[in-house]
């Protein structure tokens, strides 16, 4: 089918923290609608049969709880896919942004899915129910090709947003296509989260999603395409990301996934919006999925000796738990492992292995967990690397717990710039990277220079360690890890 992405720059309030009225808060949506109407009908001009909409694109941020209520939107929330807002609008007041979004879907003949701040009066009798008597959400609206409203999504996992309620249950939101099936939909943040990303993709058999973020992007480990990426991979799914465009805040990062291919679009340089229109496969439901074939993960091994297949080795490395794989071997064939140092990365304290010379293998441990690699370079470059391990509570912007073993490209040359964001690299690596990690939600990242993406030649469970191995990237390595996430120790 024959998806679109619109990565939009929104035109923002100079003054989100003041009170106005309903009045000029249409009126400024009205012009980021303008633009979405316009892409909507260049999408559609190219055949796309699906449109989404970033996060936060139509009314900006950084509200409060009474400064945003003018821009809000009444949607019911239910999932009867009856009203049509543009055929109906006398249903509901305040539905002025709902009926222009099933207007262009209408006009266009296309699914339509955008994001916008909605409200619902609640009673008093609510236990939940907010001191100013209202729930004020932010929300995903998908339309019908005819502008029918199919579903609603509130976001779970609030990111800072002061001027949103959470729901009090976690929405399991999909609406049905003619083209592709079902379509899971969820918000930046929630990517991160059991509740209800994967829930909802587990549940109920999903391979198509819908993603609008407001994503800033967080280097080595979290910028917006790699993750997007890594989750299209790690589930099996496609993925239809539409971030927002603000490069002074860090925010780009849109794209269209499948799990081995993707059309993305990153850019920090220039100003204004991009749309990105791609054909792609559908995957169908009965299709071998990563997480299925983690279901056999807990299998334990009583042997002393695991094997780990390597891919550009003829020959098996065979490790012990406990041996340490020496990081060098000089001349009279003493082991000299190199020394582990801890560095601060992204916001998390690693413990580290500096990866020297053309070639070798290293290993780190932390906790629970221990990080194997396995390095050959093509070229010796005056670019430190390091293997990095951590095993723990990420506590910073947001609580969660992280598995990670990642080989990064240093800031510069002392140990203290591992794990500085980087965008550039000239180092080509053949590289295999194992750990024997206790969750099998594992998220591949393999990013390179300039912020582009690659994919593994080779990865999976094998023996209880998660692998990921490649045989030369296209361009210089910048990250290349296994990002495991243990839900249920957040």
């Amino acid at each position: 089918y024959v998806a679109a992405v619109y990565e939009h720059e929104s035109i923002l309030s100079p003054t989100p923290a003041a009170l106005v009225e309903r009045r000029s808060a249409l009126e400024l949506m009205g012009k980021n609608l303008d633009i979405y109407e316009q892409q909507v009908l260049a999408a559609a001009r190219q055949g796309a049969q699906i449109i989404v909409f970033p996060e936060d694109g139509i009314h900006g941020f950084n509200f409060t709880r009474s400064s945003i209520y003018p821009y809000l939107d009444f949607v019911p929330h239910s999932h009867s896919g009856k009203w049509n807002p543009c055929r109906e609008p006398y249903l509901f007041n305040d539905t002025e942004v709902v009926q222009r979004l099933s207007c262009m879907a209408l006009k266009n003949k296309i699914f339509l899915v955008a994001n916008l701040g909605t409200k619902q009066p609640c009673e008093r009798s609510d236990p939940g129910c907010p001191l100013d008597g209202r729930y004020q959400f932010n929300t995903n609206v998908a339309f019908a090709a005819d502008g029918t409203l199919l579903a609603t999504y509130r976001k779970h996992n609030l990111y800072f947003e002061y001027a949103f309620d959470t729901p009090p249950e976690p929405d399991y939101a999909f609406f049905d296509t003619p083209f592709a099936g079902k379509f899971g939909m969820f918000t930046c943040f929630d990517i991160l989260f059991f509740e209800p990303a994967v829930n909802l993709i587990r549940q109920y058999n999903l391979k198509q999603i819908v993603y609008p973020t407001a994503w800033m992007n967080q280097l080595p480990l979290l910028s917006a395409v790699e993750f997007q990426q890594a989750f299209a991979t790690a589930f099996n799914v496609n993925i239809l990301a539409a971030n927002i465009h603000h490069p002074t805040l860090g925010m780009t990062g849109s794209g269209i996934y499948t799990p081995v291919k993707s059309f993305i679009y990153h850019n920090m340089e220039s100003y204004g919006g991009k749309l990105i229109v791609a054909e792609i496969p559908v995957i169908t439901a009965d299709y071998k999925t990563n997480s299925e074939s983690n279901e056999r993960f807990g299998e334990s091994l009583h042997d002393s000796c695991k094997t780990f297949t390597s891919t550009s080795l003829d020959d098996d490395i065979c490790f012990k738990e406990q041996e340490e794989i020496a990081g060098r071997v000089s001349e009279g064939g003493k082991e000299q492992s190199p020394p582990s140092f801890y560095a601060e990365m992204m916001y998390d304290n690693f413990t580290f292995v500096p990866v020297w010379g053309e070639k070798g293998e290293v290993q780190v441990c932390a906790n629970t967990l221990c990080c194997y690699l396995n390095y050959q370079r093509a070229v010796l470059t005056d670019e430190l690397y390091a293997l990095g391990v951590f095993d723990g509570l990420h506590t910073v912007h947001g609580t969660y717990y992280v598995q990670a073993c990642a080989l990064v490209k240093c800031g510069g040359l002392s140990f203290s710039t591992c794990g500085q964001e980087v965008t550039d690299a000239t180092a080509l690596i053949d590289f295999q990277l194992w750990g024997n990690m206790s969750t099998p939600y594992i998220f591949p990242l393999l990013l390179t220079s300039g912020i582009t993406l690659d994919f593994a030649d080779h990865m999976g469970w094998k023996n209880n360690h998660y692998f990921l191995s490649k045989n030369r990237t296209s361009f210089g390595l910048l990250t290349a890890a296994v990002y495991g996430r243990w839900y249920e120790k957040d």
